[in-house]
């Protein structure tokens, strides 16, 4: 987003267009944010000359699109609707120009002044935590979600809880739980159930206003104990955007779980991140995460559902991430808030690990991955370990992980990206850090299809591939050939050996005496702006044990950290034998159902 004005003497001696995220006649700097809150069935995106006032030069191109009345997020807004108009008006305005329309004269850019006397957009002033404030004892559930949507996944709306100063983020409707309201009457995966007056609203993350916030949540805050005496493993650290659950802590104490089942029927709104259902022998295994972030727990759990839906009696396994992002790998912002940011990471990767390595030991299903969204670093990774890959065309991938301080990476994706697209492209894209779009990850073989005008066309057209394969008559043969490849791959260089190799520099990355990926995942997590001293993400349990140096360069010596090649020996031999034994079921349940 366009926030300083171009140079007078820029934009007078070069032709500069801007994109504004508004339709014709538009202005102001919270377009989206006015558009969402005040219920617009349709919006636009305006391509615009550079002049003295923001957005108010000559227009070179407008377009439209629906906006629905149950509305995303802003931030989803931008991804997906927004982009693709402003790319279409962009490439519109180009080609007047390499026409020679504009120099001919035939045509000219429609001066704002007459586009007034016909266009529904006007001048707005940017919005304030006093347009978002929500008064849950006269907003309804819709405004409220509204409200919220609005200033997501930036500035968020503010509001108190419990006596906490939290801006709010992370809307989902609730239709069946009610309580009063402003009161929290559940929390579920780490998301909080709040009563409005004709429902409730799910809120899946909050954000500390201060670090006198923390003062409200923390017992040795209170009493002026510093961090190094805390023993517990989360903090509600200030400024940095976490699950509601964590951020309030212990002030939902009374607060009651209501855990849903991933396979529970999907007949009312609720908050869900994980959702399992069954059509025509194809498994479905939805998950949708924050801005695409995996912690610890979420990736046990998602593990635990990949393991409930391989056990299911079905021929293909669809995974299916959200429709904003597939996944982006480890959770950066848990791991700030962690007591231990080293520890959790290294719980947090081998956590992810575990996750693909389940995918990758598949014999019994053939596994689809349907990209709705973008996706990066491990997230990226996570989805190559299917054995086929299909991606929307506006789908942007980041398969790197280097720009977070020099950070490796794991999820086996030394044996998987080598696989799909060849050692010097692999090492080409984990190296470049460059963004890679859908069409281009197709050509070199990272993706095996590119489709889908529309998430819902993309989501019709991925199901019939899944039915195809289910139903099709070499089904058997794909999963013998998928099996002694495997096998074979794993006689070359066992899964347990990229795994490890990829851990030991990880280690070094996390625990070592070279602090990049810290202090780059602390600038990504604050936005450029990590704070300097009294925060506790800034504080490990090994700056209290030795000094920060020594501590990590010892940790990278732990046993704990240290393979067990006994265990890892054994693993292999059982992924093997497991592999058969798939297998033969498999067989065998084709045999009886082709004699019956």
């Amino acid at each position: 987003m366009l926030t300083i004005a171009i140079p007078t003497e820029v934009y007078t001696r070069t032709k500069c267009l801007i994109v504004h995220p508004g339709v014709k006649g538009d202005r102001g700097p919270s377009s989206l944010d006015w558009a969402i809150t005040s219920g617009e069935k349709a919006w636009g995106v305006t391509v615009l000359e550079a002049a003295e006032d923001f957005d108010a030069g000559p227009i070179w191109a407008s377009l439209e699109f629906a906006l629905d009345s149950d509305p995303p997020s802003k931030s989803s807004l931008y991804r997906g609707p927004v982009t693709e108009a402003a790319l279409s008006g962009v490439l519109e305005a180009i080609a007047r120009i390499e026409r020679g329309e504009v120099q001919s004269g035939g045509w000219r850019p429609e001066p704002l002044c007459e586009a007034m006397s016909y266009a529904r957009g006007r001048l707005r002033p940017p919005m304030k935590q006093a347009d978002r404030s929500i008064d849950w004892e006269k907003d309804s559930a819709a405004t409220v979600i509204r409200k919220l949507r609005a200033a997501d996944s930036a500035p968020g709306v503010l509001s108190k809880l419990l006596d906490v100063d939290c801006f709010l983020f992370g809307a989902h409707a609730e239709d069946r739980l009610r309580s009063a309201p402003g009161q929290i009457l559940a929390r579920r995966d780490g998301a909080i159930c709040i009563g409005a007056v004709d429902g409730a609203v799910w809120i899946s993350h909050l954000k500390a206003k201060s670090d006198q916030a923390n003062s409200d949540i923390c017992r040795l805050a209170q009493i002026g104990v510093g961090c190094e005496r805390c023993a517990d493993e989360f903090c509600a650290a200030s400024g940095i955007k976490l699950p509601a659950a964590q951020v309030l802590g212990p002030l939902l104490r009374d607060t009651p779980e209501t855990p849903l089942a991933i396979d529970a029927p999907d007949d009312h709104q609720t908050y869900r991140e994980i959702v399992y259902r069954e059509e025509d022998n194809v498994g479905y295994l939805s998950f949708d995460f924050y801005n695409g972030a995996m912690s610890t727990a979420q990736c046990k759990r998602l593990r635990d559902a990949f393991l409930y839906a391989r056990s299911r009696p079905t021929r293909v396994i669809v995974l299916l991430g959200g429709r904003d992002f597939w996944s982006n790998g480890i959770h950066l912002n848990v791991i700030e808030a962690s007591a231990d940011p080293a520890q959790e990471s290294w719980r947090n990767i081998n956590a992810m690990d575990d996750l693909v390595h389940e995918v990758i030991n598949t014999m019994s299903h053939i596994v689809i991955a349907g990209m709705r969204g973008n996706a990066g670093a491990g997230g990226a990774i996570l989805a190559l370990a299917a054995d086929q890959v299909f991606a929307r065309p506006s789908v942007v991938l980041n398969p790197h992980y280097r720009s977070m301080g020099e950070l490796y990476g794991s999820e086996y994706w030394t044996y998987l990206l080598p696989k799909r697209v060849g050692q010097d492209k692999a090492l080409e894209l984990t190296q470049g850090c460059q963004p890679l779009g859908a069409r281009k990850a197709c050509e070199i073989g990272f993706l095996d299809e590119v489709f889908g005008e529309d998430i819902e066309v993309f989501e019709q057209e991925l199901r019939l591939r899944a039915l195809a394969l289910a139903q099709g008559p070499d089904y058997t043969a794909r999963l013998v050939k998928k099996l002694q490849r495997r096998l074979d791959d794993e006689l070359v260089k066992p899964l347990a050996s990229y795994r490890d190799e990829e851990l030991q520099w990880m280690r070094a990355n996390f625990f070592g005496p070279d602090p990049a990926y810290h202090e780059a995942r602390r600038r990504f997590v604050f936005k450029g702006a990590p704070p300097k001293v009294g925060t506790p993400s800034l504080i490990r349990r090994d700056q209290f044990e030795g000094g920060a140096i020594e501590g990590m360069q010892e940790a990278a010596y732990r046993p704990e950290f240290q393979p067990n090649w006994a265990v890892e020996q054994q693993r292999r031999l059982l992924t093997v034998a497991q592999a058969w034994a798939n297998l033969l079921r498999l067989t065998i349940r084709r045999l009886f159902a082709t004699a019956q």
